[in-house]
């Protein structure tokens, strides 16, 4: 999941206003807790990682249970798309993150620069970034953080 929104403030305002009541975080894993990684799902995944089709290698540089090690491997993948998934992964390791941060692709390079939890000091580098749409992607991810805090200010009052 990324930090990407598509509502406006307002619309994001009148749905927590007609929010019904709904379980916190903590309550809903209580209730339904996630499957325990096993050796046999890890091999899958190194498995899976090797195929030739590059959409099943996107599918794995996608999971939230990739082993650091394939998370380097894909990262280096020769498929844009494999790599974009990396950059795009909410477990991918900052290290890694910071390495596709200078990725020849600039769809890869994108994909780094909204990642939740891309470093600050790799933002920095991506502002100024030589592909301009990076760069705009930068700077919407700003505005959405000024946005989220003016909201949490407004709520706190």
């Amino acid at each position: 999941m990324s930090c990407i929104r598509f509502n406006t403030p307002a619309q994001r305002q009148a749905m927590r206003e007609h929010r019904p009541a709904m379980l916190t975080a903590e309550e809903a894993a209580a209730l339904h807790p996630a499957p325990e990684v096993t050796e046999s799902k890890l091999r899958r995944l190194r498995l899976l990682a090797a195929d030739p089709n590059p959409k099943i290698r996107e599918a794995v540089a996608s999971s939230y249970n990739t082993p650091l090690d394939l998370f380097e491997t894909l990262a280096k993948d020769p498929d844009e798309g494999v790599r974009g998934c990396v950059a795009k992964n909410e477990a991918t390791p900052c290290d890694i993150l910071r390495s596709l941060a200078t990725d020849k692709s600039e769809t890869v390079r994108g994909w780094v620069a909204v990642n939740y939890y891309v470093p600050a000091d790799v933002m920095e580098a991506l502002a100024g970034d030589r592909s301009k749409t990076v760069r705009s992607l930068v700077k919407w991810k700003a505005q959405l953080a000024e946005e989220a805090e003016a909201e949490q200010a407004a709520l706190s009052r």
